[in-house]
């Protein structure tokens, strides 16, 4: 398993309502911690006046980092059903943010649950849900003289140099297919005076 189930950008703003409040949902692809943190912050700057702010995310290729935030709300009413939704879904590294402002009616626990998945639903599906392969990095040293058998071998793989120090002795990081490692490491094994190291 080399791939995962993403959305390919932000959704934002798209709101519902009941009873008053109003519930405005916002959807981040993530790949770390801080997209995860920039994009809360985000939110958060944008409706500083909002009575909640609460969320999901997964991360991970089998969504193993996850969380679900309440912010206040009573337990499991909002965070949960957000998360729900990501699962639903079968997407990762994704947030899920829903904004409340509180309209003056108490919408009661169910109320919530059902507000908020619904919120997180709809968010959803706007966004265009896509598959991306993982992908790895690796760094590679070799002799100057060397770069085209290198480069040759980097794009029979597909692979994006990242970065490229050309010197004497070359420093080259490309990122790539993780499905790709085991091939691309038997290849470079196979060559002299080249030494190479994947980033995970």
């Amino acid at each position: 398993m080399h791939e995962y189930k993403t959305i390919d950008k932000p959704i934002e703003n798209t709101l519902i309502k009941e009873k008053g409040s109003k519930f405005i949902g916002f959807a981040y692809p993530v790949a770390n911690e801080n997209e995860l943190k920039d994009a809360l912050e985000k939110v958060r700057n944008e409706h500083p006046k909002a009575t909640h702010h609460c969320y999901a995310f997964r991360m991970g290729l089998h969504g193993e980092n996850y969380r679900a935030n309440d912010d206040g709300e009573p337990s499991g009413s909002a965070g949960l059903p957000i998360y729900n939704q990501l699962l639903a879904h079968e997407i990762t590294n994704v947030l899920v943010i829903v904004v409340r402002y509180y309209g003056g009616t108490k919408l009661g626990v169910s109320g919530l649950v059902k507000a908020y998945k619904e919120s997180a639903k709809l968010t959803l599906e706007e966004a265009n849900i896509i598959t991306r392969e993982l992908e790895t990095e690796v760094e590679i040293r070799f002799n100057f003289n060397q770069q085209n058998t290198i480069f040759t071998l980097l794009s029979k793989f597909d692979a994006k140099v990242l970065n490229f120090d050309a010197n004497e002795n070359c420093i080259l990081t490309a990122s790539l297919k993780t499905a790709q490692k085991e091939n691309i490491s038997d290849k470079l094994s196979e060559m002299q005076y080249v030494s190479f190291t994947f980033k995970d």
